[in-house]
């Protein structure tokens, strides 16, 4: 194998990649890698999966879907977190009177 050409390779991608940070879309290998996977990644990784033939770029498209979808599952694990951390203590007499208001 090349390593001088590899590399240069990987430079020559990376040099392209404008965003420090890019979501790169996954292609079907032979070692059972799965095509469609997305995933945020540093541009220097990104190159070297370009340049393994790995995974693409994602288009500005899946971008924007894919960083929208993770922020709504984060929002949703937050909302979750603190709803597990919620305590409610109620008083045998406020008890009562919620089963009253559940029978009207």
């Amino acid at each position: 194998m090349d390593l001088k050409g590899y590399y240069r390779k990987v430079r020559k991608v990376e040099s392209e990649i404008p965003e420090a940070e890019v979501v790169v879309v996954s292609e079907e290998t032979n070692d059972g890698g799965k095509a469609g996977v997305m995933t945020e990644v540093q541009r220097a990784i990104a190159a070297r999966l370009v340049v393994d033939g790995r995974a693409r770029l994602a288009t500005a498209e899946e971008t924007e879907q894919f960083r929208e979808e993770t922020l709504r599952k984060k929002k949703e694990a937050e909302h979750e977190a603190r709803l597990s951390k919620m305590q409610l203590t109620l008083a045998p007499g406020e008890v009562e009177k919620l089963s009253l208001k559940e029978r009207e």
